[in-house]
């Protein structure tokens, strides 16, 4: 096949001298390597947002969000506001409107007091989903930094697997219950409650990850060199544990919602009208005909909370992988 020379070697918007320029040896420049510059959380969110499905989820979570912190803000709610208007109790969302009118707060209906369940939901869920972020940073923040020193430390490992064999080994639903018990249900006893002892069993799992990585060639040059066991643990292997990390987070963020709800739904919840509260309320209404509404929404919207915390929470930890990255 016969090539053309000038067609070979020409390259767009170069001239013939700037191809065959003379180009001097530079021992420094050298030794650079031209590669693209690497941002890790721009990798992430390049991986995140390349699939449908996140756009999907983030949007529910975003539309759950505003619903719960920025809705409740708008509306002057008081729930015994018709607590005297007998015809205003257990509406369905027709008869509801039918009475009141087609607006946003009729559309699921009226409660046992006469109240919007529809603006009864987000303010309780505001509760619910508050206490669960608390919970989740409190007891993430303390597993995370003692499940490294845990990992690293031989005199530390001892100290805590004893507390871990004992405290581990007491059912956490138990723990908690009493602990409520004892204290007057208020939202920060029960994030005391919930936080007492819930951040063992995340430091057990962060202690196992470093002791998988901590003996690798990289480890074991920085203790010889002298390099703090701090230090190692939070620059060396925490960073390389993003992705574990992020993954647990979204298991712990919807599963204190699920505590709540279960606690006040057996009557040892928060004395606020939480989502757990609401459910526990309407309990009777949920096997008499015509008030069905009442029961079931705030069971829908717990649920579509908590499944889509986990989802968007596993897909963002999948992301974080850097191994995704390619």
């Amino acid at each position: 096949m016969d090539y053309n020379n000038e067609e070979l070697f020409r390259v767009e918007g170069m001239t013939d001298e700037e191809l065959f320029s003379h180009v001097d040896h530079n021992d420094l420049e050298s030794e650079k390597i031209t590669a693209p510059r690497y941002s890790y959380w721009k990798s992430v969110f390049r991986v995140f947002f390349s699939k449908k499905i996140n756009w999907f989820v983030l949007g529910v979570l975003v539309l759950l969000i505003l619903f719960t912190y920025i809705y409740p803000l708008t509306v002057s709610y008081d729930r015994f506001e018709n607590l005297s208007n007998a015809a205003a109790k257990h509406l369905s969302p027709s008869k509801a409107i039918k009475l009141f009118g087609l607006n946003i707060h009729n559309i699921l209906g009226r409660g046992a007091a006469g109240q919007s369940t529809f603006d009864a939901i987000w303010f309780g869920s505001r509760i619910s989903i508050s206490l669960s972020l608390v919970c989740a940073a409190i007891n993430m923040t303390i597993g995370i930094l003692l499940g490294a020193v845990w990992g690293f430390s031989k005199k530390f490992d001892m100290i805590m697997m004893e507390v871990y064999n004992i405290v581990g080994n007491v059912p956490y639903i138990l723990l908690i219950s009493v602990l409520v018990l004892i204290f007057h249900p208020t939202f920060w006893t029960m994030v005391f409650a919930l936080t007492v002892t819930g951040w063992i069993a995340i430091a057990y799992f962060i202690r196992t990850q470093v002791i998988i990585i901590r003996d690798r060639d990289y480890n074991l040059a920085s203790r010889c060199l002298g390099t703090p066991i701090t230090r190692i643990a939070t620059k060396n292997i925490l960073p390389f544990m993003t992705s574990v990390i992020v993954t647990y987070a979204a298991m712990e963020i919807p599963s204190y919602i699920s505590y709540e709800v279960f606690l006040s739904y057996i009557g040892m919840g928060l004395s606020d009208m939480s989502l757990g509260k609401l459910i526990y309320e309407a309990e009777s209404a949920m096997v008499t005909p015509g008030w069905g509404f009442e029961f079931w929404s705030p069971v829908v919207i717990a649920s579509i909370i908590t499944v889509t915390l986990y989802v968007s929470g596993q897909n963002l930890g999948d992301a974080s992988d850097p191994r995704t990255h390619m």
